[in-house]
């Protein structure tokens, strides 16, 4: 009997009960289409918080105090020996030839008042290079500059959430906003940024390192905020960093030095667990396709016991009635494969049109792998049932009613 024969036979079969083999061929529908869509979901996760942070500037490298402790790749913990202060970032851009800029950033919160409305909005003290190692555009106005930090003046630039709530539809440059017990003058408006890593940038109000020392009553960075000339440098700025900063402070490395991709390896590291988890979840279903498979192929064995009793008594051999069903048993497990592809592809390109917030990014290598998982869930599903076919007897069969 000829694959020819085979395949023929195998189509008649299906379509002989077809909602029967539709129900059959639904588990494994449903686990290929599962496993496309979550890993384009992870995929495209990945890929947008790779956006995020480049959207955040590029060749960014960020100064925390304490010092991240690791062993065996383990995190240990942190502990702060020594506080970065203004000085050292100062200090930073000074000595190292690598660095374009070298930012102290205090971060707070603190009550906002104009007029009769008020509310709690986050604080960020910077200098004049923030914005641009940032890739933060200005709308109306413009940003904090160097006079204003060094002489300590109460300028502010707003967020598009903050101008909203606090001034409505008004001009904002110009206006006197309290923030604390200070008043600070508008300078500028930002540009809409939106959400970035779960963080409103929107919702934010910027003013010169120097004020915000004042308003905080600390002289204690939250980081330092730094933009290395080139992508190429960034391990020469962090050695240099490094020697710096342990010069300045007595020997002791009590800081970390994070880099834009060692942030991102951690995050990747974390959505691929997680992406990794959710497929073998939804592959789940494709076992349960397969006990389906195998459970529609015993059933089949025993209907057509006089036809494999027939075949056997024409000449067909054990190992051709192996092989009709179990070219069956794959044939509905990649037909149900093939849907599943069509319909998980379907689904991933159209989650971001309708849902904007999910990311969602088709991986080749996912359609591969389902595709192939299908198959061999065909394959491993379907032994048992063509084993038992091809050892009936033929006598036995043919008397069998």
């Amino acid at each position: 009997m000829d694959v020819t024969e085979i395949l023929r036979i195998s189509r008649d079969s299906i379509l002989s009960n077809k909602v029967r083999a539709f129900l059959t061929l639904l588990g494994v529908v449903i686990g290929v289409t599962a496993v496309i869509l979550l890993v384009s979901i992870g995929e495209g996760a990945r890929l947008y918080i790779k956006n995020e942070f480049t959207g955040l500037g590029s060749n960014i490298l960020v100064v925390v105090p304490g010092k991240t402790s690791k062993e065996g790749g383990t995190h240990m913990g942190t502990s702060a020996v020594r506080k970065l202060v203004y000085d050292d970032a100062t200090l930073i851009k000074k000595r190292s030839r690598y660095i374009q800029y070298a930012i102290p950033v205090i971060a707070g919160t603190s009550l906002i008042k104009y007029g009769s409305r008020n509310r709690h909005t986050y604080i960020i003290g910077i200098t004049e290079d923030y914005f641009a190692a940032r890739n933060f555009s200005i709308d109306i106005g413009r940003f904090i500059n160097a006079a204003e930090v060094d002489s300590k003046r109460h300028v502010c630039v707003l967020g598009r959430t903050v101008k909203k709530e606090l001034l409505g539809d008004a001009n904002p440059l110009g206006a006197l906003l309290t923030v604390g017990e200070s008043k600070y003058r508008v300078i500028g408006l930002m540009a809409p940024k939106g959400v970035t890593l779960g963080f409103d940038i929107d919702d934010i109000v910027f003013i010169p390192t120097t004020a915000a020392k004042e308003l905080f009553d600390t002289d204690s960075l939250f980081n330092i905020t730094i933009k290395v000339r080139s992508e190429h440098e960034i391990e020469e700025a962090k050695k240099d960093i490094k020697e710096i900063l342990i010069r300045r402070h007595a020997g002791e490395e009590d800081f970390t030095v994070l880099s834009q991709d060692e942030m991102l390896a951690v995050m990747d590291k974390i959505l691929k667990i997680m992406t990794t988890v959710l497929a073998g979840i939804a592959a789940i279903s494709l076992v349960v396709g397969g006990i389906g498979i195998m459970n529609i192929m015993l059933v089949s064995v025993k209907e057509r016991t006089r036809e494999i009793g027939l075949r056997k008594a024409v000449g067909a051999k054990n190992k051709d009635i192996l092989f009709q069903f179990l070219v069956e048993s794959v044939v509905l497990s990649m037909l149900g494969g093939v849907l599943g592809i069509i319909l998980g592809m379907s689904f991933a390109w159209l989650i971001p049109v309708f849902i904007t917030f999910l990311p969602a990014k088709l991986s080749i290598w996912s359609i591969f792998l389902a595709f192939f998982f299908s198959a061999s869930v065909g394959i491993f599903f379907g032994v048992y049932p063509a084993r038992k076919a091809a050892a009936l007897d033929p006598i036995i069969a043919l008397r069998y009613e």
